[in-house]
């Protein structure tokens, strides 16, 4: 309804005589402040100040008086300094509060999205920190494909290089009671291991064994996070399929590989957009090639298999990382605006009002799987997708295991199991929903004027690659339904229609809780 509404506005301003033959903006919009008593506000008067060269004040007045005359705008009103704030007709807002659909036009069907993340090295089990790179992702796949995105999921496995051997002499020494090497991996997760290997297994088998019972429980760690994959893609099969020298190859055809030292470099300084700070090495002196050589045979094999936007979800020390990809990106022909880093920053975890010290290199660490069975996973997915990634956040493990309002999430499910509980009563009554009766209370108005911003919510959160505006948005409707709840009689025998009324009311809200906790990978209890 919103995208409707502001086609209109602009189709009206443009055919006005004072704004005619201007290249005009956009209209947005935005929820007006509270003490305004408007619906919505407009900024497109500043916007367009420049073009018009005249006073946003004055424009935002000649834009009122046409917006006036827009169907579904009940009034509109200029403020300083060249804001419109729109009052809406209520058959306009019942209209749009109760129209279900939130999938975009097919257009977004023609573009192929990968996201890829967490993609943790199969040495170890997934920490927690990769929790958040967990739920960011699955969350964005699961937002892309509602607004009718093709977008597919990707764990990458780096199961080349000298990791299982690396894997063998750490696991060698746990099973003969002694300590890894002092370059192995020390996490106590391989004393577990030592026990369950099995006894007939050649010292050879070592490390490629250990490697796939870490990639099972790795596997087994997103499943139970809720986290589903397209796909599982092994670093050994680009290796196997000759990816590796294909892109090799192509580097070197295309001017962008050069041989130095006894070594082939890739001239990623040579890229201005990337602004990488040095070349890097592509094959050792040795003949082996590099992990960064299998990274652009991985992100060629992406753009080979037809996908159009490649979103990697990085961790917070990969910040070095993204300008030799773009560079390399851009080596493989393809324009920058196709591959896309999201670097999440780190989680720090708050037990008991301490915060606890974590080392990856002393094995001494939180496992996902172990943060999601103390906290829950509904409390996990929605504290880390709470933040926008860019931020270091603090995760409250006393906060997410409490069962009051103080908790986001229990506030926000405690909403959804309170209106089934509802149903369930009015149910008994023999009392169904019916038509939203007009004219609306103050509380029934800003809740279904929140249900209206549900799409752009999600919009949203593409924009910005965050589902964080979800989780917000979810908290302020969970807020408005608790006021418009101790304010507004839902179940009232004695006025059947207001009941039918208020029950349909419930029932969108209830809807777009439920959908709206989906997409963050949270359930929605019916009982609490």
């Amino acid at each position: 309804m919103f995208e409707h509404l502001k086609k209109e506005i602009e189709l009206k301003l443009a055919s006005a005589p004072a704004f005619e033959g201007a290249a005009l903006p956009a209209v947005e919009f935005s929820p007006a402040p509270e003490h305004t008593g408007a619906d919505l506000s407009l900024n497109w008067a500043m916007s367009a100040a420049k073009t018009l060269r005249k006073n946003p004040l004055e424009i935002a007045k000649q834009a009122a008086v046409l917006l006036r005359e827009v169907n579904g705008i009940a009034d509109a009103q200029a403020a300083a300094p060249g804001f419109v704030n729109l009052q809406l007709e209520e058959p306009f807002i019942i209209a749009s509060a109760l129209d279900r659909r939130i999938k975009d036009s097919n257009d977004c069907g023609k573009k192929k999205i990968l996201i890829e993340f967490v993609s943790a090295n199969p040495t170890g089990p997934v920490h927690m920190a990769s929790g958040r790179g967990a739920a960011l992702g699955d969350s964005l796949v699961r937002i892309h494909r509602a607004l009718g995105y093709c977008c597919d999921s990707e764990y990458y496995v780096n199961d080349a290089g000298n990791q299982a051997e690396m894997l063998a002499q750490s696991l060698k020494a746990r099973i003969e009671g002694k300590e890894p090497p002092e370059n192995g991996y020390h996490g106590s997760y391989l004393v577990e291991m030592a026990k369950k290997a099995p006894k007939d297994l050649k010292e050879e088998d070592y490390g490629r064994w250990a490697m796939e019972y870490l990639i099972k429980t790795q596997q087994e760690d997103m499943e139970a996070f809720r986290v589903q994959f397209t796909r599982w893609f092994r670093e050994s099969e680009l290796h196997k399929a000759g990816a590796v020298e294909s892109a090799l190859k192509h580097l070197e055809e295309n001017g962008y590989a050069y041989k130095k030292d006894d070594a082939v470099w890739f001239g990623s300084t040579r890229d201005e957009e990337a602004k990488d700070d040095k070349d890097r090495v592509l094959v050792r002196t040795d003949g082996r090639p590099t992990y960064f050589l299998a990274d652009i045979a991985y992100h060629k094999n992406k753009f080979d298999r037809g996908y159009d936007t490649l979103v990697d979800i990085l961790g917070a020390d990969h910040h070095g990382y993204v300008p030799r990809m773009k560079a390399a990106v851009h080596a493989l022909g393809k324009e920058e605006k196709s591959f896309q880093p999201i670097i999440h920053q780190l989680v720090h975890l708050l037990e008991n009002g301490e915060q606890i010290k974590m080392s990856n290199r002393a094995g001494k660490f939180i496992t996902l799987r172990q943060l999601t069975e103390e906290a829950g996973a509904d409390a996990c997915r929605f504290f880390f997708a709470s933040r926008t990634p860019n931020a270091q956040m603090t995760f409250d493990v006393e906060l997410a295991k409490k069962q009051s309002n103080e908790n986001p999430v229990y506030y926000v499910q405690y909403v959804h199991a309170r209106i089934c509980s509802i149903f369930e009563a009015a149910k008994q009554k023999g009392l169904e929903p019916g038509d939203v009766l007009p004219p609306l209370t103050r509380q029934e108005r800003s809740l279904l004027l929140k249900l209206v911003w549900f799409k752009p919510i999600l919009q949203n959160c593409l924009r910005d690659m965050s589902p964080h505006h979800l989780t917000t948005y979810l908290t302020e409707l969970a807020g408005l339904f608790h006021s418009f709840y101790d304010t507004c009689r839902v179940l009232d025998e004695n006025n059947v229609p207001l009941t039918r009324s208020r029950l349909l009311i419930c029932q969108r809200v209830a809807e777009r809780i439920k959908k709206g906790l989906e997409f963050l990978g949270v359930n929605a209890p019916e009982k609490m």
